[in-house]
């Protein structure tokens, strides 16, 4: 009878202990959207639970004891819009801290009140009302094959196409990848991805730690005063905080690396904190152990970044963060012709791209309707590559040589001043000091004598200015209008650019918002230093004084919630560049709206044009009950016009784009599983391509393209479809996840292009990657 009764009394305890559900701390601080400034007082709920609290003197608000879950936070304050965050994820590994912004009311009247109707993906910047929405660090890491990359996950949004499966540069809307500007906290940064190319804003792997982005914007046309030297998009990336209360630390292992990250206070009474995430290639770590067999080609990358934010009493916040990636690959075949498969094993190669940043901020509140951000700091990047031949006497010449390096003093300050809750201003200076150095060393066509096509070194500026206001006229009114100023010393080429928008939310249902801006973006630096000889055997530089491309941008957009979770969205846009660089000669066909990456070389001048027009539809239904959708279709036409006077596609006209994606979560009863199935999938028109002149080509024992029928061709549809499953288990102190992403989960292997083939003398087809997984385990606590 007593070993009954004791036995009775141990399954109870392992019942309830399995019934036990670990707890967390949530908590945040709510603060005014235009001057960051804290909000003391406000009610914040978690309607589920009915946990009500009130922000503390410095907006600051504090659940001690939450189960483990995902939750809908509510916040209300006096003379505010209500806010609400959706989905907030409470996991057992790490506390949950959140920042909520909220927007102030034009006027307060007691028979109304004004509430957010949870209008997720609302841009951060205030003043961006088209074409623009805020993304989050559980999409980048959500989204299937998305493997923690904004490039990667913007692939699913409305409009945007990867440029070709083995990397992650994007078109958006037509436009050439090289459009696209990269900002964090404000300030202008280099590319921040492994293995780019000089010119290019992509690259093979994000340096960006999914650890240190916090919610961030998209951009994607007719871009707030602020935004400069851009033609396409714009990332405007905001870091998170490390945890000021407590050491925490995450550590990942995948095919892509191996990722360490750590975070906490400096001490326990100062509110600073530190965070600071560290990645090694593990197929470098494993090529190093020798498990896996090099065959003379050598691929290597690392990376670390840090967010380290400094508090102080009364001279306002200081922010020490930054980025810095080494990569590179390296081919060092056999001098032995019998094991040269192909042509190109006997092409030593040697690829470096290195890229960093660090910048140090300064926000300060000064008095109750002005806040002034400072900014300094530096960037570099070096893209090089030599490439030898091989002889038949295993003697090695020169191919192939360059050498790009690009070294940047930054200088931000902008100042926000509030006059009223109907009006208010933002303006600022941006300043950068480039110096560049520049080599290359090749040949016009194979087999030709190598020449010095760029040979440099130097120093310029680039300086810009804006200003821009936003006027409320009602709750649901607003318009921004303000002014972007852009100059190159290099040249003294400048550009004054006007951009106006306005947003009214017709019903709480209904948002109706048109926007337009003149922008200008400079020439791929490369471009302006390019050699010519003159006959008496000195050089030249035709492009030095080539202007900047600019483009009209006009975008009508109108969205309407058909239920709580459900927005249908619509926007029509249309794009006119002109400005546009093309080739002198009349009888080219060459414009750089064409171009993916790389420096121009021959001579170019600014008369050029194109346009970008189509319709986006999207219907997104939001995460809610584990589960989310959305379908979007774009239909798009790009068409240049170069110097011959023929408009013709340009080579990113694919006239059509369809995206699914979706995912869903099964979270067991205790909430201490879930697992999630997520998947993409994309249906778009071929990209463009030139006909191969055979009879040319054959000649002369190398590619030439038919020039005249530039672009005519249309390589077959794109089709892909990438599928990501995840299983995350919280423990008693930590969380952690497996994860296996599949990229072209059918194997179709698209078409990238095509060229001719000296030694089979056939024109053959390229194709993009096919199936690869992407296995990744991490652990929180």
């Amino acid at each position: 009878m007593i070993m009954k009764t004791k036995l009775i009394i141990a399954l109870s305890f392992l019942c309830m202990s399995a019934q036990a559900q670990y707890k967390q701390q949530l908590r945040g601080t709510v603060m005014d959207i235009m001057l960051q400034n804290p909000l003391p007082g406000a009610t914040v709920t978690i309607p589920s639970l009915n946990y009500t609290t009130v922000t503390n003197e410095e907006g600051m608000f504090r659940f001690k004891d939450m189960p483990i879950g995902s939750y809908r936070i509510t916040i209300s304050y006096s003379g505010f819009k209500e806010a609400t965050l959706e989905n907030v994820a409470v996991n057992s590994g790490k506390e949950t801290v959140v920042n909520i912004p909220m927007e102030a009311l034009v006027k307060t009247e007691s028979e109304v009140l004004i509430k957010a109707n949870s209008k997720k993906n609302k841009p951060l910047n205030d003043m961006s009302a088209v074409s623009a929405r805020a993304f989050t660090v559980e999409e980048t890491q959500k989204y299937a094959a998305a493997v923690n990359d904004p490039l990667r996950m913007a692939a699913a949004f409305p409009g945007v196409l990867a440029a070709g499966d083995g990397g992650n540069s994007i078109v958006i809307r037509g436009n050439s990848p090289t459009g696209l500007l990269w900002k964090m906290e404000g300030m202008d940064i280099p590319n921040p991805n492994h293995f780019s190319n000089a010119g290019n804003s992509g690259g093979g792997i994000s340096i960006l730690s999914a650890q240190l982005l916090s919610n961030s914007d998209f951009v994607t046309s007719a871009f707030a005063a602020e935004y400069g030297n851009a033609l396409s998009g714009v990332f405007d990336l905001k870091l998170r905080r490390g945890n000021n209360e407590k050491h925490e630390y995450t550590l990942q292992a995948g095919l892509l690396g191996l990722d360490a990250a750590m975070e906490g206070p400096f001490s326990k009474k100062y509110k600073g904190s530190y965070l600071i995430d560290y990645r090694y290639s593990t197929l470098e770590l494993l090529n190093k152990l020798g498990v896996l067999k090099a065959d003379g080609s050598v691929t290597r990358f690392q990376d670390l970044s840090y967010n380290i934010y400094l508090p102080t009493n009364k001279l306002g916040t200081f922010t020490l963060f930054g980025f810095g990636g080494l990569s590179g690959e390296t081919l060092d075949p056999k001098k032995d012709s019998t094991k040269w498969e192909e042509k190109d094993d006997r092409y030593p190669y040697h690829f470096v791209a290195n890229t960093g940043m660090t910048g140090l901020t300064h926000t300060i509140l000064l008095g109750s309707r002005i806040n002034l951000k400072t900014s300094a700091g530096i960037s570099y990047t070096k893209n090089g590559y030599n490439e030898d031949y091989i002889q038949d006497d295993y003697n090695i010449t020169k191919n192939y040589r360059d050498n790009y390096i690009v070294t940047k003093w930054l200088f931000n300050s902008t100042v926000n001043y509030k006059f009223s809750n109907r009006l208010h201003l933002r303006a600022g200076v941006i300043a950068n000091l480039i110096h560049f150095n520049y080599y290359q060393l090749s040949a016009e066509h194979e087999g030709e004598p190598l020449q010095e096509r760029i040979n440099t070194q130097g120093n310029t500026s680039t300086e810009q200015l804006f200003a821009q206001a936003q006027y409320r006229i009602s709750n649901n009114f607003a318009v921004n209008a303000g002014l972007h100023y852009l100059h190159l010393a290099l040249n003294n080429t400048s550009s004054v650019e006007p951009r106006v928008s306005a947003k009214w939310n017709v019903t709480n249902k209904s948002t109706i918002a048109v926007g337009y801006g003149l922008h200008s973006q400079l020439q791929i630096w490369g471009v302006y230093f390019a050699r010519q000889q003159n006959p008496d055997g000195s050089y030249y530089s035709p492009n030095r004084d080539l202007g900047f491309t600019k483009a009209h941008h006009y975008v009508l957009s109108y969205s309407h919630r058909l239920a709580k979770d459900l927005l249908l969205k619509t926007e029509l846009y249309y794009q006119q560049l002109f400005n546009v660089p093309v080739s002198t000669k009349d009888s080219s066909t060459f414009s750089t709206l064409n171009i993916i990456d790389g420096y121009v070389l021959d001579p170019l001048v600014n008369k050029g044009k194109g346009k970008n027009y189509g319709v986006e539809i999207s219907l997104e239904r939001y995460l809610r009950n584990n589960f989310y959708l959305t379908l979007s279709n774009s239909l798009y036409q790009s068409k240049y016009t170069a110097l011959d006077g023929i408009e013709r596609n340009t080579r990113f006209n694919g006239n059509y784009i369809v995206t699914l994606i979706a995912g869903k979560d099964f979270v067991s009863d205790n909430r201490k599983k879930t697992f999630c199935v997520n998947i993409k999938t994309i249906y778009a028109g071929g990209l463009r391509t030139t006909p191969i002149d055979f009879a040319a080509s054959q000649a002369k024992g190398y590619t030439v393209f038919d020039e005249y029928n530039a672009n005519t061709l249309k390589n077959p549809d794109y089709f892909r479809t990438d599928f990501r499953v995840s299983m995350k288990w919280n423990k008693r102190h930590f969380t952690s996840t497996m994860s296996l992403d599949i990229q072209n989960v059918t194997n179709r292997l698209n078409v990238y292009n095509q060229y001719y083939n000296e030694d089979d003398n056939k024109i053959v087809y390229s194709y993009q990657t096919g199936l690869i997984p992407v296995l990744n385990y991490k652990i929180e606590f």
